[in-house]
């Protein structure tokens, strides 16, 4: 063959194997949406301990994203994708893997989380179960040993934001709070209770300070409840009373409501009320289980942010005085 014959077989080749190459980039697959082309919103129910895979295929199903393989590939890369939460997630469809990796991870866009804030009442979780639609009966089973003898499951459900699937219960979600509970009473040595109180009571007084305390006083608002008690002079708390009226949030408490016949009206009844009035955090129950050393009998906050201690009556009165026109000026709105 001449060699003006190799030359032109050879440029055949190569037009021939370029012209293959750019077949097959023309036919190859995508393997992702492009961005700017989002659909309407689906919801992805995520379950407990779901694994990425799983997630991944019901993103796939659902629309969201072109392939289940392209979003495992980018979750195994990007640790982002260990905290996104159990939930029902809203999210666009025709989107690229790594938006819908954003978008579960947004916390607006998952309509299964329930928030129990610090000084939240067991009939406001019920209440944040349901605006989560998450509905049914709570059993009276799923009480500790903790309350042994109480059938209130007030002060048992942990403060914290919980995640729940679109099939969970109020009884799974209460018993996901009881499990936080025990796991969070646990590590702070509940069970020991203090002196000569046990866990329940201990947790009791925690409720009380939750909501008549600023952080920064939990230990010396513990103190005066345990002084008090130690000499059997009634408690009179005003959140107390507002909990057995349902009035919790308002600032100034009557005269004719410290009469109310309620065992929770620590102004007729010495000792502590029935069950706790709020479910307390870490830090309300550390401090009543270490509260510290002083003999005060009373405190008040005469405006936000500054709480008084004294064991003198006196000094008291003048600081009722100062909380009074303080309450008046408007210092509490």
């Amino acid at each position: 063959m001449k060699k003006s014959t190799v030359k032109i077989v050879s440029v055949i080749l190569v037009v021939i194997l370029l012209g293959g190459t750019g077949l097959l980039l023309l036919t190859s697959k995508p393997t992702d949406f492009p961005d700017g082309a989002a659909g309407p919103e689906v919801a992805i129910s995520v379950s407990a301990g779901e694994t990425g895979a799983s997630i991944a295929n019901d993103l796939q199903t659902g629309g969201v994203i072109l392939m289940s393989k392209t979003f495992l590939e980018l979750a195994l890369k990007d640790s982002r994708a260990l905290s996104i939460s159990p939930g029902l997630h809203k999210i666009q469809t025709h989107i690229t893997s790594l938006r819908a990796l954003e978008e579960l991870l947004d916390p607006t866009r998952n309509s299964g989380l329930v928030q129990v804030t610090e000084g939240s009442t067991y009939s406001d979780v019920i209440k944040a179960l349901q605006k989560a639609k998450i509905v049914g009966k709570v059993g009276k089973q799923l009480i500790p040993n903790l309350a042994k003898g109480h059938t209130s499951l007030e002060g048992l459900l942990f403060p914290a934001t919980y995640a729940f699937p679109e099939d969970a219960t109020a009884s799974g979600g209460v018993a996901s709070m009881l499990e936080k509970f025990t796991e969070q009473s646990n590590k702070l040595d509940l069970s020991k209770g203090f002196e000569r109180y046990n866990a329940y009571q201990v947790l009791t007084i925690a409720s009380l300070i939750q909501i008549e305390a600023d952080t920064a006083d939990f230990a010396k608002a513990a103190r005066v409840i345990y002084n008090r008690l130690a000499i059997n002079m009634p408690l009179q708390l005003n959140s107390t009373i507002q909990y057995a009226n349902n009035t919790r949030g308002r600032i100034a408490l009557s005269r004719k409501a410290t009469t109310i016949a309620s065992p929770y009206n620590t102004y007729l009844h010495t000792g502590l009320p029935p069950t706790p009035i709020s479910n307390p955090g870490a830090s309300a129950i550390t401090a009543a289980l270490h509260p510290v050393a002083g003999d005060w009998l009373y405190f008040i906050t005469v405006k936000p942010h500054d709480t008084r201690f004294t064991k003198s009556f006196a000094e008291f009165q003048s600081w009722v005085t100062l909380y009074n026109n303080n309450l008046a000026n408007g210092a509490f709105k």
